[in-house]
């Protein structure tokens, strides 16, 4: 593709060394650069890419976007973000596939995983191909295999790229997609053209980033800002954000509810927990179906009312998606059962709201004359204020508490823990244990048979970063290790 059609959907600021030249692929790493790439010049964490460009030019880049001029003689392309303006380029580069896709972005501090592989199984239920992206990669239908993902929501030219290729080559016409904030606030979704958006629920989280609840609202917003009239709005009405959305809403845009505790579109009531699963009574403006879950807790109820309003919002059957639903166990490491005595559960839950609602869930199915243990920690290098609220509500719901390491990154995780230790009351019926395996260890001795055990935090993570290095370690496999299962 000639460079001035690459750029044109790009604020150009400057250009200098100007030249039409042809390019044949966008980069913002310098080691994976190849001859004939753009190179984008992203400012990271740790790494500026502009330091990085004359390496990438060696390789063979024929263009740069940056924000600086550089002294290369190579033609620049001076933005005032190239992490907004990449967007730009892979939109251009992969001819905008999302404008021939069905998207469905699903946002949500949590739930954005479970209801987006909902959302695929209720599609394909209904004869119709749908793809999936998000925290565990991609996929292309619900039986098929996990292609690795750096982020819940690609770097644009991954994403561009990806939907490309569902749409040309593997001819599928139907995306649900995770949304994060993150990808909103740097444009990682810019140009992507969204048919329905959904909001599970907004709680505290990725403050380290955000600063201000108020902030966070305005990230998760930009998905719902960009639809259009004819398209779909799903919110969760129990959210008490959930005004705060709507109002954000274009004038034509489709308005869909779903709740429990206000009225909405779709709601669920005589709600029943059993070991086995949640049953409850799903209420649709035209008839009440029953629903009989193999998952648990209340936080399924939600999230698969979000679901079935986005396949009510699109006309399918609901008998059919209740029907796709029920035999679903889960998502990996979202309350995944992993051994039955004690019945240990693996959950991703690393906010004060997701490790409340993991807590209740497994209240609900704890014998009465059984305790339930919780064993957490937080991780390092992001938002330090969540720690003592999560301890308190570890202490509040759970009889026992082991408190560990989560993902401590450069932080010291016994500066973490005492963080964390900070929210409890009492130190009573509280063990501390820093090595997360050795954590994992202590169930054998704490709990009973009868027991029910949460494992918080990572779900789904095969690994653990430490300050010098990323170990491979999985909640799963640590806690079937120590039972022998």
């Amino acid at each position: 593709m000639k460079l001035s059609k690459l750029i044109s959907d790009v604020e150009v600021v400057e250009k200098y060394n100007f030249e039409d030249v042809d390019v044949t692929g966008i980069n913002y790493n310098s080691k994976t650069t190849t001859k004939g790439d753009i190179f984008v010049c992203l400012r990271g964490e740790h790494v500026d890419g502009h330091n990085f460009a004359a390496d990438a030019v060696k390789k063979g880049a024929v263009a740069i976007m940056c924000e600086t001029k550089l002294d290369l003689d190579v033609p620049q392309i001076v933005v005032n973000s190239a992490e907004q303006s990449i967007a730009g380029l892979a939109n251009q580069f992969y001819e905008s596939p999302s404008k021939e896709l069905n998207m469905i972005g699903v946002t949500g501090t949590n739930g954005k995983t479970t209801v987006t592989h909902l959302v695929q199984r209720i599609m394909e239920s209904s004869g119709d191909k749908c793809a999936l992206i998000g925290t565990l990669g991609y996929k292309l239908s619900s039986d098929g295999e996990y292609k690795e993902a750096k982020h819940t929501t690609p770097q644009a030219p991954e994403l561009q790229h990806t939907l490309k290729m569902i749409k040309d080559e593997a001819k599928i016409k139907n995306v649900a997609m995770e949304v994060s904030s993150h990808s909103l606030v740097q444009n990682r979704v810019g140009f992507c053209e969204y048919n329905c958006a959904v909001m599970t629920n907004l709680t505290q989280d990725h403050l380290d980033y955000h600063v201000t609840m108020d902030r966070y609202f305005n990230a998760k917003a930009m998905l719902f800002e960009r639809l259009k009239s004819g398209d779909v709005a799903v919110i969760n009405v129990d959210d008490s954000y959930a005004d705060r959305f709507k109002n954000v809403l274009a004038e034509g845009v489709k308005l869909f509810t779903y709740g429990i505790k206000n009225e909405a579109t779709l709601s669920a009531k005589n709600i029943s927990f059993s070991p086995k699963g949640v049953s409850f009574e799903c209420v649709t403006p035209e008839k009440t179906y029953q629903v009989n879950l193999s998952m648990n807790g209340m936080f399924s109820v939600y999230n698969v009312l979000a679901a079935l309003t986005v396949a009510y919002a699109m006309g399918l059957s609901i008998d059919n998606a209740i029907k796709a639903l029920e035999p679903v166990k889960g998502v990996a490491g979202r309350f995944e059962v992993v051994v039955h005595h004690p019945l240990v559960i693996v959950d991703y839950a690393h906010t004060p709201d997701g490790l409340e609602n993991v807590l209740n869930a497994a209240r609900e199915i704890t014998p009465k004359d059984s305790s339930l243990v919780c064993v957490f920690g937080c991780g390092g290098d992001r938002d330090a204020t969540k720690r003592p609220k999560m301890g308190a509500i570890a202490e509040k719901i759970a009889d026992k508490v082991i408190v560990t390491s989560d993902n401590p990154r450069s932080e010291d995780p016994q500066q973490i823990i005492t963080d964390i230790l900070a929210g409890f009351k009492s130190v009573n019926n509280i063990t501390v244990e820093a090595d997360r395996g050795k954590a994992i260890a202590l169930i054998k001795d704490i709990a009973n048979e009868n027991d029910v055990v949460v494992i918080a935090g990572k779900g789904h993570e095969d690994y653990q970063i430490l300050a010098d290095k990323t170990i491979h370690f999985d909640d799963r496999e640590e806690a079937r290790k120590v039972f022998g299962v």
